[in-house]
């Protein structure tokens, strides 16, 4: 399958019309037309995304395809060359910087590691779009804080330094610091990185949870195809920077797409215990045993 099935296939598993116009609600963050480039080098070209409250979209493709770029631009934190980004129903470039804030937060990859910082003033760092310009009073600082430490499990750390954690330690404080922001769009950046099995499932459920009973838009890139089909309402398939395909899982994770995508043969079974989608790359063992 080359590059022009594949956007075919995207267009033919698009969403409905009425599907659409709820994706484009002004409740959700929307990306319309995105062109992104470093320097002359493109990297994503005219993508559209749209996240809805109450679910999930999860971006996925090879390394370097373009998706962390993606969800940066759809951050505000790469200026975009072409398109338009929207929030709340508001162009994005008339938020002021704090007004943003007050609706989208990131979780990067990478964080810095503070050092004589306690874990709860690091969370407290989140609340900083909802003080007044000098400063001023937050009122819900201090629920916000105590509800973020317990939903990412680090109460009982609250005194500790931040360089005394681990680096999976320190990513669930990161993750406490965006939820105490308190925002309807929730951006996060390959969050399991670092975890260990455990903290990787509750990390996604509290993404789930996130969704679903507090009814926040949820952008998130996984490299783990098995996660993304069991976590996310949509996928984004993103692919030499274009996104090949945008769906439920049934339809953008499909052994001809992923094996065209990924370079070598997948194949694409329900999990005979949750239901979900199970992706499994086949090597040449594993070919040469099913042959």
């Amino acid at each position: 399958m080359d590059q022009a099935s594949l956007t075919s296939t995207a267009t033919a598993t698009a969403a409905p019309p009425e599907a659409r116009e709820r994706v484009c609600s002004p409740e959700a963050l929307c990306a319309s037309n995105l062109c992104l480039a470093y320097r002359d080098r493109v990297v994503v070209q005219d993508a559209c995304l749209s996240l809805v409250c109450g679910e999930v979209l999860a971006l996925v493709g090879p390394n370097g395809s373009g998706k962390s770029t993606l969800l940066r631009a759809m951050a505000r934190l790469h200026r975009p060359d072409a398109g338009e980004l929207s929030v709340d129903g508001v162009a994005a470039d008339q938020l002021s910087p704090r007004g943003f804030a007050r609706l989208v937060t990131l979780l990067s990859q990478s964080q810095p590691v503070p050092s004589g910082v306690s874990v709860r003033d690091i969370v407290a760092y989140g609340r900083h779009p909802h003080r007044g310009r000098w400063g001023g009073s937050d009122p819900g600082a201090e629920a916000a804080i105590a509800r973020a430490m317990e939903m990412t499990g680090i109460t009982h750390m609250a005194d500790r330094s931040a360089d005394q954690l681990s680096g999976g330690e320190l990513q669930r404080v990161w993750l406490a610091t965006c939820l105490a922001q308190d925002t309807k769009v929730l951006l996060l950046d390959e969050p399991t990185s670092h975890l260990d099995l455990r903290y990787q499932v509750e990390t996604l459920e509290l993404v789930r949870e996130l969704a679903d009973e507090h009814g926040v838009a949820v952008g998130i890139v996984l490299h783990d195809l098995n996660q993304a089909a069991a976590l996310a309402d949509r996928l984004a398939l993103v692919h030499q920077g274009k996104l090949v395909a945008v769906g439920t899982p049934e339809t953008v994770l499909t052994s001809e797409i992923l094996t065209e995508v990924y370079g070598i043969p997948v194949a694409v079974a329900p999990d005979p215990v949750t239901g979900s989608l199970t992706i499994r790359p086949l090597g040449r063992r594993n070919q040469n045993n099913s042959s």
